[in-house]
């Protein structure tokens, strides 16, 4: 197949860099930002970030390049610089569930509070057991009454209160149905649970599917963690055969 047979999708946290103890404290290696332009331009365009950060953290992130993205597991999303979703004020239950949670969780040590403005995240990573479990609770309390509107995700470390219709599968689906990407073979990789989710649609629509370190997984590939992927990319990017069937199974 020939490189614009490809569309290329990509989580960050745990896929493009390694998984940080706080959420603003990931580093990007110097030159990820221009590997990933050089592939873009490979792929004719067709290269997207599906991720649940916000779109303004990723262009933090990735400054100055500016790409496609999924950001909030797709409730915002930006294609060829037109971003649609992603206002916070459509969304004030949720708001007032953050205020909740940022009141709730005031006391517990380790525990982060990640709002994300049409989502919000409880981060336990740095937590004692004690504390940890309580953050768990507590997210799950104030995700029970905002109903079938939203949904409570679960992660590394990590609980998401997010809008019920925004999955990364639902995402990757959307920018497969217009150019770029249109008529093209998806290519997904990530690590966690909700890139888990993910895989299923990839894999029932004929598309190749990369877990990113270890564990169980429905992917069909497997890597070993963001240094491999970063390496592969950038094989890529410098005009290696893009063959992703190649990779090891998972």
């Amino acid at each position: 197949m020939t490189d614009t047979a490809y569309a290329l999708f990509l989580d960050f946290d745990g896929t493009l860099v390694e998984i940080a103890p706080r959420p603003d404290g990931v580093v990007v290696p110097p030159a990820l930002p221009s590997g990933l332009a050089r592939l873009r331009t490979r792929l004719g365009g067709a290269l997207a970030l599906v991720t649940g950060r916000p779109i303004a953290t990723i262009d933090g992130f990735l400054a100055p390049e500016r790409f496609d993205v999924a950001g909030l597991h797709g409730v915002e999303q930006r294609r060829d610089g037109r971003v649609v979703g992603g206002d916070p004020a459509a969304h004030p239950a949720l708001r007032a569930g953050v205020a909740t949670l940022q009141r709730e969780t005031a006391d517990l040590d380790g525990v982060l509070i990640e709002d994300k403005g049409c989502s919000v995240a409880v981060h336990w990573r740095l937590a004692n057991d004690t504390d940890a479990a309580r953050a768990q609770e507590v997210v799950a309390t104030v995700a029970e009454p905002l109903g079938a509107a939203y949904r409570l995700q679960q992660g590394k470390a990590v609980a998401e209160i997010l809008p019920a219709s925004a999955t990364k599968g639902h995402a990757i689906r959307a920018f497969l149905r217009e150019a770029p990407y249109a008529g093209r073979r998806a290519i997904f990789i990530g690590d966690d649970l909700t890139d888990e989710k993910a895989f299923v649609p990839v894999n029932e629509d004929g598309g190749i599917t990369v877990r990113v370190g270890p564990g169980e997984t429905v992917a069909r590939h497997r890597v070993a963690d963001p240094a491999a992927v970063r390496a592969l990319l950038m094989g890529w990017a410098e005009g290696g055969a893009i063959d992703p069937g190649s990779l090891p199974p998972a």
